[in-house]
Protein backbone atom coordinates (compact mmCIF):
# COMPACT_ATOMS: atom_id res chain seq x y z
CA UNK A 1 0.00 0.00 0.00
CA UNK A 2 0.91 3.55 -0.65
CA UNK A 3 0.80 6.29 1.66
CA UNK A 4 -2.21 7.68 -0.42
CA UNK A 5 -4.29 4.63 -1.49
CA UNK A 6 -3.35 0.65 -2.85
CA UNK A 7 -0.96 0.60 -5.21
CA UNK A 8 -1.18 0.51 -8.90
CA UNK A 9 1.01 -1.55 -11.58
CA UNK A 10 1.34 -1.51 -14.94
CA UNK A 11 2.21 1.31 -17.27
CA UNK A 12 0.31 4.15 -19.01
CA UNK A 13 1.69 5.58 -22.43
CA UNK A 14 2.65 9.55 -22.08
CA UNK A 15 -0.37 11.65 -22.09
CA UNK A 16 -2.69 9.10 -20.59
CA UNK A 17 -1.90 9.01 -16.62
CA UNK A 18 -4.73 10.78 -16.07
CA UNK A 19 -6.22 7.11 -16.35
CA UNK A 20 -3.79 5.43 -13.81
CA UNK A 21 -5.07 8.41 -11.49
CA UNK A 22 -8.53 7.66 -11.94
CA UNK A 23 -8.04 4.11 -11.79
CA UNK A 24 -6.22 4.85 -8.47
CA UNK A 25 -9.03 6.72 -6.88
CA UNK A 26 -11.41 4.06 -8.10
CA UNK A 27 -9.75 1.73 -5.37
CA UNK A 28 -8.71 4.06 -2.99
CA UNK A 29 -12.77 4.56 -2.68
CA UNK A 30 -13.41 1.43 -1.40
CA UNK A 31 -15.23 0.52 -4.73
CA UNK A 32 -13.07 -1.66 -5.79
CA UNK A 33 -11.22 -4.91 -4.42
CA UNK A 34 -9.08 -5.99 -7.35
CA UNK A 35 -8.96 -4.47 -10.56
CA UNK A 36 -7.84 -4.19 -14.19
CA UNK A 37 -7.61 -1.86 -17.02
CA UNK A 38 -6.84 -2.19 -20.85
CA UNK A 39 -6.87 0.23 -23.61
CA UNK A 40 -5.34 0.09 -27.18
CA UNK A 41 -5.75 3.13 -29.63
CA UNK A 42 -5.13 2.99 -33.12
CA UNK A 43 -3.55 -0.90 -32.20
CA UNK A 44 -0.98 0.59 -30.08
CA UNK A 45 -1.30 -0.18 -26.24
CA UNK A 46 -1.19 3.09 -24.20
CA UNK A 47 -3.47 1.31 -20.97
CA UNK A 48 -2.55 -1.23 -19.04
CA UNK A 49 -3.12 -0.66 -15.42
CA UNK A 50 -3.98 -3.06 -12.25
CA UNK A 51 -4.00 -3.08 -9.06
CA UNK A 52 -5.90 -4.29 -5.43
CA UNK A 53 -6.48 -7.65 -3.98
CA UNK A 54 -7.33 -10.96 -6.19
CA UNK A 55 -8.74 -13.31 -3.03
CA UNK A 56 -9.68 -11.03 -0.17
CA UNK A 57 -9.71 -14.90 1.85
CA UNK A 58 -6.09 -15.32 1.10
CA UNK A 59 -4.68 -11.58 0.70
CA UNK A 60 -2.98 -12.51 -3.16
CA UNK A 61 -2.23 -9.45 -4.48
CA UNK A 62 -4.16 -8.75 -8.15
CA UNK A 63 -0.96 -9.45 -10.37
CA UNK A 64 -0.33 -8.79 -14.31
CA UNK A 65 -1.18 -12.30 -14.95
CA UNK A 66 -4.50 -12.09 -12.90
CA UNK A 67 -7.55 -13.68 -14.29
CA UNK A 68 -10.97 -12.68 -14.01
CA UNK A 69 -14.76 -14.14 -14.83
CA UNK A 70 -16.36 -11.90 -17.02
CA UNK A 71 -19.91 -12.58 -17.22
CA UNK A 72 -21.71 -11.66 -20.58
CA UNK A 73 -19.05 -9.84 -21.42
CA UNK A 74 -17.94 -13.36 -22.81
CA UNK A 75 -21.02 -13.02 -25.16
CA UNK A 76 -19.26 -10.50 -28.12
CA UNK A 77 -16.45 -13.30 -28.09
CA UNK A 78 -18.88 -16.07 -29.10
CA UNK A 79 -20.00 -13.67 -31.37
CA UNK A 80 -16.51 -13.50 -32.90
CA UNK A 81 -16.06 -17.29 -33.44
CA UNK A 82 -19.63 -17.23 -34.62
CA UNK A 83 -19.11 -14.80 -37.19
CA UNK A 84 -15.32 -15.77 -38.18
CA UNK A 85 -16.99 -18.96 -39.18
CA UNK A 86 -19.64 -17.13 -41.67
CA UNK A 87 -16.70 -15.04 -42.80
CA UNK A 88 -15.06 -18.27 -44.04
CA UNK A 89 -18.35 -19.76 -45.70
CA UNK A 90 -18.51 -22.44 -43.40
CA UNK A 91 -21.40 -21.16 -41.50
CA UNK A 92 -24.12 -19.46 -42.76
CA UNK A 93 -25.96 -17.00 -40.64
CA UNK A 94 -29.41 -16.72 -42.65
CA UNK A 95 -30.22 -20.71 -42.87
CA UNK A 96 -32.11 -22.44 -40.49
CA UNK A 97 -30.14 -23.43 -37.79
CA UNK A 98 -31.38 -27.02 -38.13
CA UNK A 99 -29.37 -27.00 -41.34
CA UNK A 100 -26.20 -27.66 -38.71
CA UNK A 101 -27.91 -28.70 -35.61
CA UNK A 102 -31.23 -31.30 -36.88
CA UNK A 103 -32.99 -32.21 -33.70
CA UNK A 104 -33.01 -28.12 -32.77
CA UNK A 105 -35.89 -28.09 -35.70
CA UNK A 106 -38.46 -29.37 -32.84
CA UNK A 107 -41.39 -27.54 -30.95
CA UNK A 108 -41.22 -25.37 -34.44
CA UNK A 109 -38.01 -23.83 -34.57
CA UNK A 110 -37.32 -25.58 -37.99
CA UNK A 111 -37.16 -21.93 -39.65
CA UNK A 112 -35.45 -19.81 -37.20
CA UNK A 113 -31.95 -18.38 -38.76
CA UNK A 114 -28.86 -18.69 -36.99
CA UNK A 115 -28.87 -14.97 -36.93
CA UNK A 116 -31.53 -14.83 -34.50
CA UNK A 117 -29.36 -16.82 -31.99
CA UNK A 118 -26.98 -13.90 -32.48
CA UNK A 119 -29.48 -11.06 -31.88
CA UNK A 120 -31.46 -12.77 -28.63
CA UNK A 121 -35.02 -13.09 -31.47
CA UNK A 122 -35.01 -16.56 -31.35
CA UNK A 123 -37.83 -16.61 -28.15
CA UNK A 124 -35.47 -19.31 -26.30
CA UNK A 125 -34.37 -16.91 -23.08
CA UNK A 126 -35.19 -19.50 -20.96
CA UNK A 127 -36.38 -23.47 -20.65
CA UNK A 128 -39.79 -24.85 -19.72
CA UNK A 129 -38.23 -26.75 -16.27
CA UNK A 130 -34.37 -24.86 -14.52
CA UNK A 131 -31.63 -26.92 -14.92
CA UNK A 132 -28.82 -27.71 -12.34
CA UNK A 133 -25.82 -26.58 -12.13
CA UNK A 134 -24.63 -30.05 -12.76
CA UNK A 135 -26.45 -29.83 -16.02
CA UNK A 136 -24.98 -26.37 -16.77
CA UNK A 137 -21.52 -27.96 -16.65
CA UNK A 138 -22.27 -30.68 -18.61
CA UNK A 139 -23.66 -28.79 -21.50
CA UNK A 140 -24.75 -31.48 -23.45
CA UNK A 141 -28.00 -31.52 -21.14
CA UNK A 142 -29.20 -27.93 -21.59
CA UNK A 143 -28.19 -28.18 -26.03
CA UNK A 144 -30.87 -31.05 -26.03
CA UNK A 145 -33.21 -29.10 -23.62
CA UNK A 146 -32.88 -26.40 -26.05
CA UNK A 147 -33.28 -27.98 -29.11
CA UNK A 148 -36.96 -29.76 -27.27
CA UNK A 149 -37.55 -26.46 -26.21
CA UNK A 150 -40.79 -24.36 -28.05
CA UNK A 151 -40.13 -20.64 -28.17
CA UNK A 152 -41.56 -18.07 -25.55
CA UNK A 153 -42.70 -16.04 -28.22
CA UNK A 154 -43.09 -16.64 -32.53
CA UNK A 155 -39.73 -15.85 -33.47
CA UNK A 156 -38.49 -13.01 -35.47
CA UNK A 157 -40.90 -10.59 -33.89
CA UNK A 158 -39.58 -9.91 -30.60
CA UNK A 159 -36.11 -9.44 -29.13
CA UNK A 160 -35.31 -10.17 -25.45
CA UNK A 161 -31.94 -11.00 -24.03
CA UNK A 162 -31.04 -14.94 -24.03
CA UNK A 163 -28.78 -14.33 -20.89
CA UNK A 164 -27.57 -17.83 -20.31
CA UNK A 165 -29.05 -19.59 -23.26
CA UNK A 166 -27.38 -17.45 -25.40
CA UNK A 167 -24.06 -19.56 -24.84
CA UNK A 168 -25.05 -23.24 -25.82
CA UNK A 169 -27.35 -21.34 -28.80
CA UNK A 170 -25.16 -19.91 -30.45
CA UNK A 171 -21.87 -22.33 -28.83
CA UNK A 172 -23.36 -25.60 -30.09
CA UNK A 173 -23.67 -24.25 -33.84
CA UNK A 174 -20.27 -23.43 -33.58
CA UNK A 175 -19.67 -26.90 -32.46
CA UNK A 176 -21.82 -28.65 -35.39
CA UNK A 177 -20.53 -25.88 -37.84
CA UNK A 178 -16.59 -26.41 -36.86
CA UNK A 179 -16.05 -30.06 -35.52
CA UNK A 180 -14.69 -28.41 -32.18
CA UNK A 181 -16.07 -27.29 -29.22
CA UNK A 182 -16.64 -23.14 -28.84
CA UNK A 183 -13.38 -22.86 -26.29
CA UNK A 184 -11.17 -25.48 -28.13
CA UNK A 185 -12.39 -22.93 -31.88
CA UNK A 186 -11.51 -19.70 -29.60
CA UNK A 187 -8.52 -21.04 -28.42
CA UNK A 188 -7.13 -22.08 -31.65
CA UNK A 189 -8.58 -19.72 -34.20
CA UNK A 190 -8.20 -16.65 -31.87
CA UNK A 191 -6.37 -16.54 -28.79
CA UNK A 192 -3.35 -18.27 -29.66
CA UNK A 193 -2.91 -16.61 -33.22
CA UNK A 194 -3.66 -13.08 -31.31
CA UNK A 195 -1.43 -14.09 -28.04
CA UNK A 196 -4.76 -13.60 -26.03
CA UNK A 197 -4.92 -14.62 -22.69
CA UNK A 198 -9.08 -15.65 -23.06
CA UNK A 199 -10.67 -18.07 -22.24
CA UNK A 200 -14.18 -20.30 -22.12
CA UNK A 201 -13.64 -23.03 -20.73
CA UNK A 202 -10.37 -22.28 -18.19
CA UNK A 203 -6.97 -25.78 -18.15
CA UNK A 204 -6.57 -26.20 -14.95
CA UNK A 205 -2.98 -25.60 -15.31
CA UNK A 206 -4.39 -21.87 -15.39
CA UNK A 207 -7.28 -22.23 -12.31
CA UNK A 208 -4.18 -20.25 -10.02
CA UNK A 209 -4.23 -16.55 -11.53
CA UNK A 210 -8.18 -16.40 -11.29
CA UNK A 211 -9.51 -13.86 -8.82
CA UNK A 212 -11.71 -14.93 -6.93
CA UNK A 213 -15.79 -13.05 -7.22
CA UNK A 214 -17.03 -11.14 -4.28
CA UNK A 215 -20.69 -10.34 -4.80
CA UNK A 216 -22.26 -7.54 -2.85
CA UNK A 217 -25.67 -8.20 -1.29
CA UNK A 218 -28.56 -6.79 -3.26
CA UNK A 219 -29.09 -3.25 -2.02
CA UNK A 220 -33.04 -3.78 -1.95
CA UNK A 221 -35.74 -6.95 -1.18
CA UNK A 222 -37.68 -6.59 -4.29
CA UNK A 223 -40.16 -8.99 -2.35
CA UNK A 224 -40.54 -6.28 -0.46
CA UNK A 225 -41.51 -3.35 -3.14
CA UNK A 226 -44.55 -2.17 -3.47
CA UNK A 227 -45.65 -1.97 -6.84
CA UNK A 228 -48.77 0.47 -6.69
CA UNK A 229 -46.07 2.90 -4.90
CA UNK A 230 -44.04 2.72 -7.73
CA UNK A 231 -43.83 5.39 -10.54
CA UNK A 232 -45.50 4.29 -13.26
CA UNK A 233 -42.47 4.12 -15.87
CA UNK A 234 -40.67 2.05 -13.91
CA UNK A 235 -43.95 -0.48 -12.31
CA UNK A 236 -43.23 -2.69 -15.45
CA UNK A 237 -39.79 -3.49 -15.25
CA UNK A 238 -39.87 -3.77 -11.36
CA UNK A 239 -42.90 -6.05 -12.07
CA UNK A 240 -41.01 -8.54 -14.22
CA UNK A 241 -37.77 -8.79 -11.83
CA UNK A 242 -40.28 -9.07 -8.79
CA UNK A 243 -42.36 -11.81 -10.31
CA UNK A 244 -41.40 -15.78 -9.85
CA UNK A 245 -43.18 -16.58 -12.83
CA UNK A 246 -41.68 -14.14 -15.42
CA UNK A 247 -40.19 -14.56 -18.03
CA UNK A 248 -37.71 -12.40 -16.89
CA UNK A 249 -37.05 -13.88 -13.42
CA UNK A 250 -37.08 -16.99 -15.47
CA UNK A 251 -34.52 -16.22 -18.20
CA UNK A 252 -32.27 -14.81 -15.08
CA UNK A 253 -32.75 -18.22 -12.67
CA UNK A 254 -32.40 -20.56 -15.08
CA UNK A 255 -29.93 -22.45 -13.19
CA UNK A 256 -30.87 -23.68 -9.59
CA UNK A 257 -29.37 -23.33 -7.35
CA UNK A 258 -27.53 -20.23 -8.83
CA UNK A 259 -24.32 -20.97 -10.37
CA UNK A 260 -21.08 -20.24 -8.34
CA UNK A 261 -18.22 -18.53 -11.33
CA UNK A 262 -15.65 -19.03 -8.03
CA UNK A 263 -15.81 -23.08 -8.35
CA UNK A 264 -13.11 -24.45 -10.65
CA UNK A 265 -15.60 -26.48 -11.85
CA UNK A 266 -17.65 -24.47 -13.22
CA UNK A 267 -14.92 -22.16 -14.81
CA UNK A 268 -13.15 -25.09 -16.50
CA UNK A 269 -16.47 -25.72 -17.92
CA UNK A 270 -17.34 -24.46 -21.19
CA UNK A 271 -20.68 -21.59 -20.87
CA UNK A 272 -20.14 -19.25 -23.49
CA UNK A 273 -22.78 -16.54 -22.33
CA UNK A 274 -21.33 -16.15 -19.19
CA UNK A 275 -18.17 -18.04 -17.89
CA UNK A 276 -15.45 -16.62 -20.42
CA UNK A 277 -12.11 -15.82 -18.58
CA UNK A 278 -9.54 -13.04 -19.33
CA UNK A 279 -7.29 -9.89 -18.41
CA UNK A 280 -8.35 -6.46 -19.05
CA UNK A 281 -5.49 -6.56 -21.42
CA UNK A 282 -6.24 -9.21 -23.59
CA UNK A 283 -9.84 -8.37 -24.05
CA UNK A 284 -8.64 -4.57 -24.69
CA UNK A 285 -6.17 -6.55 -27.39
CA UNK A 286 -9.26 -8.48 -28.60
CA UNK A 287 -11.72 -5.72 -29.44
CA UNK A 288 -8.14 -4.04 -30.28
CA UNK A 289 -7.61 -7.36 -33.05
CA UNK A 290 -11.52 -6.62 -34.51
CA UNK A 291 -11.66 -2.97 -35.28
CA UNK A 292 -7.62 -3.63 -36.87
CA UNK A 293 -9.28 -6.30 -38.99
CA UNK A 294 -6.93 -9.35 -37.93
CA UNK A 295 -9.95 -11.45 -36.77
CA UNK A 296 -13.06 -10.11 -39.37
CA UNK A 297 -12.29 -8.51 -42.57
CA UNK A 298 -14.01 -4.69 -42.89
CA UNK A 299 -17.04 -5.54 -44.51
CA UNK A 300 -17.85 -8.57 -41.66
CA UNK A 301 -17.34 -6.27 -39.09
CA UNK A 302 -19.16 -3.45 -40.53
CA UNK A 303 -22.41 -6.27 -41.10
CA UNK A 304 -21.91 -7.69 -37.47
CA UNK A 305 -22.49 -4.09 -35.56
CA UNK A 306 -25.18 -3.13 -38.01
CA UNK A 307 -28.26 -3.01 -35.90
CA UNK A 308 -30.41 -5.00 -36.00
CA UNK A 309 -32.95 -5.09 -33.65
CA UNK A 310 -33.57 -2.00 -31.14
CA UNK A 311 -36.44 -1.15 -28.45
CA UNK A 312 -37.87 -2.08 -25.19
CA UNK A 313 -36.08 -5.63 -24.45
CA UNK A 314 -38.60 -8.80 -23.58
CA UNK A 315 -36.81 -9.94 -20.87
CA UNK A 316 -34.59 -7.01 -19.87
CA UNK A 317 -37.66 -4.24 -20.28
CA UNK A 318 -35.39 -1.41 -20.97
CA UNK A 319 -34.30 0.15 -24.31
CA UNK A 320 -31.30 -2.15 -26.20
CA UNK A 321 -29.90 -1.88 -29.57
CA UNK A 322 -28.29 -4.89 -31.19
CA UNK A 323 -25.88 -6.04 -34.11
CA UNK A 324 -25.07 -9.74 -34.96
CA UNK A 325 -24.12 -10.81 -31.78
CA UNK A 326 -22.47 -7.56 -30.28
CA UNK A 327 -24.47 -4.94 -28.16
CA UNK A 328 -24.53 -1.54 -29.70
CA UNK A 329 -24.70 1.19 -26.88
CA UNK A 330 -27.84 3.50 -26.51
CA UNK A 331 -27.04 6.91 -25.98
CA UNK A 332 -27.45 7.18 -22.38
CA UNK A 333 -24.45 4.72 -22.43
CA UNK A 334 -21.46 5.63 -21.27
CA UNK A 335 -19.26 4.54 -23.88
CA UNK A 336 -21.78 5.89 -26.56
CA UNK A 337 -20.67 6.43 -30.13
CA UNK A 338 -22.57 5.92 -33.51
CA UNK A 339 -19.55 3.04 -34.23
CA UNK A 340 -19.31 1.79 -30.99
CA UNK A 341 -19.83 -1.89 -30.36
CA UNK A 342 -19.41 -4.16 -27.21
CA UNK A 343 -20.84 -6.30 -24.58
CA UNK A 344 -21.09 -5.29 -20.72
CA UNK A 345 -20.58 -8.34 -18.00
CA UNK A 346 -22.91 -8.63 -14.85
CA UNK A 347 -21.68 -6.45 -12.09
CA UNK A 348 -19.31 -4.04 -13.96
CA UNK A 349 -17.16 -5.87 -16.83
CA UNK A 350 -17.09 -4.35 -20.21
CA UNK A 351 -15.41 -4.58 -23.38
CA UNK A 352 -15.60 -2.60 -26.30
CA UNK A 353 -14.30 -0.75 -29.35
CA UNK A 354 -15.08 2.18 -31.46
CA UNK A 355 -13.74 1.89 -34.87
CA UNK A 356 -14.36 5.98 -35.54
CA UNK A 357 -11.97 6.60 -32.70
CA UNK A 358 -9.89 3.82 -32.90
CA UNK A 359 -10.42 2.88 -29.22
CA UNK A 360 -10.26 -0.72 -27.57
CA UNK A 361 -11.22 -0.62 -23.90
CA UNK A 362 -11.57 -3.37 -21.25
CA UNK A 363 -12.00 -3.28 -18.00
CA UNK A 364 -12.23 -6.21 -15.14
CA UNK A 365 -13.04 -6.49 -11.66
CA UNK A 366 -13.76 -8.80 -8.81
CA UNK A 367 -16.45 -6.65 -7.07
CA UNK A 368 -20.18 -7.17 -8.75
CA UNK A 369 -21.90 -4.01 -7.72
CA UNK A 370 -25.59 -4.42 -8.46
CA UNK A 371 -28.64 -1.91 -7.49
CA UNK A 372 -26.33 0.98 -7.04
CA UNK A 373 -24.85 3.82 -10.00
CA UNK A 374 -21.48 1.94 -11.31
CA UNK A 375 -19.49 4.74 -12.51
CA UNK A 376 -15.95 2.75 -11.93
CA UNK A 377 -15.42 1.33 -15.83
CA UNK A 378 -17.15 4.84 -16.68
CA UNK A 379 -14.71 7.45 -14.70
CA UNK A 380 -11.77 5.00 -16.93
CA UNK A 381 -13.47 5.85 -20.01
CA UNK A 382 -13.77 9.39 -18.91
CA UNK A 383 -10.22 10.13 -18.59
CA UNK A 384 -9.01 8.19 -21.42
CA UNK A 385 -11.04 10.43 -23.97
CA UNK A 386 -9.92 13.52 -22.19
CA UNK A 387 -6.59 11.91 -22.70
CA UNK A 388 -7.04 10.91 -26.57
CA UNK A 389 -8.73 14.78 -27.00
CA UNK A 390 -5.09 16.24 -25.13
CA UNK A 391 -3.01 14.68 -28.29
CA UNK A 392 -5.54 16.00 -30.87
Amino acid sequence: MHADGPAVDGETAPGFEEVREAFAANLASGEEIGAAVGVYLHGRKVVDLWGGIADPETGRPWRRDTLQVVYSTTKAVTAACALLLAQRGELDLDAPVARYWPEFAAGGKAHIPVRWLLTHQAGLPALDDPITPADAIAGEPVVRALAAQRPFWEPGTEHGYHALTYGWLVGEVVRRASGRSIGTFLAEEIAAPLGLDLWIGLPEREHHRVSRIVADQAAFDAAAIDLDAVPEPMRDVLAAYTDPASLTTRAMTLVKPPLDHNDPVEQAAEMPATNGICTARSLAAFYAALIGHRVLTPAALAAATAEQVSGIDRILRVPVRIGTGFGLPTPDAFWYSPTAFGFGGYGGSIGFADPDSGLAFGYVMNRLREGVPDLRAARLYDAVVRAMKAHT
